[in-house]
């Protein structure tokens, strides 16, 4: 990450703290639209009751293992109890300066939307007795009020890089995360963390947030192509004539980040900025939701 000139550090930190009070107002309003319902869930976790044997998993240390259940099989067990206590949840929103794109003034960035319903998620997931934080180090699983105030001051951080790779230390072994990015730059990164945390016991999900714009591509003519970052321009004079291969590889990004999540046991889905942040929020609750049924 790229660390902004002295001369303009406060008006972007006083910008940023702006930023604050509506995107909390945001965030609770956006919650509200969604009812929780029962939060009865039989999940594994360290209740009293039993739950069901599974087998050992990478990162399950040795003290887990029911050696009286392992004894009658060539495999080893862990004994999982019905879930008692609030799960640890830990977000990702990419930070990178192709999050803050754009096509039209009626269009909100994609980096405020990823914003939003990462905040209001974490809301959702607070009121069921949940802990939630970031991924990396800065700011662990807790729950409360003040951990979402805490919350959202960290989502407005931005990066001065195009593309951004998800911090993935910090997660909770057989615990859940969600990723949310237009996963835009190279994959390599992702596929390697997503390949660890799986390994982990990890899973969750991956959010594409994608401008209405990068869906059809919509330009023809002499089009100047530039990054949000400024570090990639392409000027062409047919623009039109890229939309066809454009597409193509679009698609197949969609395949490959899909193709991931099956293969480590994640879930992908994706949202344009153009339709309703409710709708985003209710698939994401419902996913959560299904992830830790899993």
């Amino acid at each position: 990450m790229t660390a902004p000139a002295p001369n303009t550090l406060r008006p972007r930190a006083e910008a940023e703290a702006a930023r604050l009070p509506p995107l909390l107002a945001r965030a609770e309003l956006l919650a509200r639209t969604v009812l929780l319902g029962e939060h009865g869930r039989r999940r594994a976790g360290a209740g009293d009751d039993f739950w069901q044997y599974r087998p050992v998993q990478p990162g399950d240390s040795r003290r887990m293992i029911d050696w009286r259940r392992s004894a009658r099989s060539d495999v080893q067990f862990v004994k999982q109890r019905e879930w008692q206590i609030a799960q640890s949840v830990m977000l990702w929103v990419d930070p990178a300066a192709s999050m803050r794109f754009s096509s039209d003034k009626s269009l909100p960035e994609k980096a405020d939307r990823a914003r939003l319903l990462a905040l209001s998620i974490a809301v959702l997931l607070g009121r069921g007795g949940e802990r939630v934080g970031l991924t990396g180090t800065a700011l662990p699983p807790r729950r409360g009020q003040a951990q979402v105030a805490r919350l959202a001051e960290a989502l407005v951080q931005e990066s001065d890089e195009d593309y951004a790779s998800p911090d993935m230390s910090g997660l909770i072994p057989h615990g859940r995360a969600l990723l949310i990015s237009d996963f835009m730059g190279d994959l390599a990164p992702l596929r390697d963390a997503l390949t660890a945390a799986a390994d982990r016991g990890v899973r969750g999900l991956l959010y594409q947030v994608l401008d209405p714009a990068e869906e059809v591509f919509p330009y023809n003519g002499r089009t100047i192509f530039e990054s949000v970052g400024g570090t990639l321009t392409y000027e062409t004079l047919k623009a039109g004539d890229l939309r066809a291969r454009y597409l193509e590889r679009l698609a197949e990004r969609k395949d490959e980040l899909s193709s991931l999540c099956h293969l480590t046991g994640w879930r992908y889905g994706s949202h344009h900025t153009g339709d309703s942040a409710q709708s985003a929020l209710l698939w994401l609750h419902g996913a959560m939701a299904g992830e830790a049924g899993a």
